[in-house]
């Protein structure tokens, strides 16, 4: 995988925070943005990384396979991270 800009960590950000929240509305309360700013993020994150990360209903989102395998090693990443700074 190519290297990330600083933007696009906060992209990975994003995503994990609505696999957290299953929400896009509560991660938008959380993270400080709109929901179509949230929705535009994942479409140019799973654009970039050229898989489906979550399954969008009217009621809720969920990881996909790809999306729950990403979130998980992305969890330990910045867990590592956090615990450095």
């Amino acid at each position: 995988m190519p290297a990330f800009t600083r933007s696009e960590l906060a992209d990975l950000n994003v995503f994990v925070t609505i696999c957290r929240r299953r929400s896009f509305r509560q991660s938008a309360v959380e993270l400080g943005v709109s929901t179509s700013a949230l929705s535009h993020t994942m479409r140019k994150l799973e654009t970039r990384l050229g898989v489906k990360l979550l399954n969008r209903t009217s009621r809720a989102v969920l990881p996909t396979a790809a999306g729950n395998a990403l979130a998980e090693q992305l969890d330990k990443g910045f867990e590592t991270i956090g615990a450095a700074i």
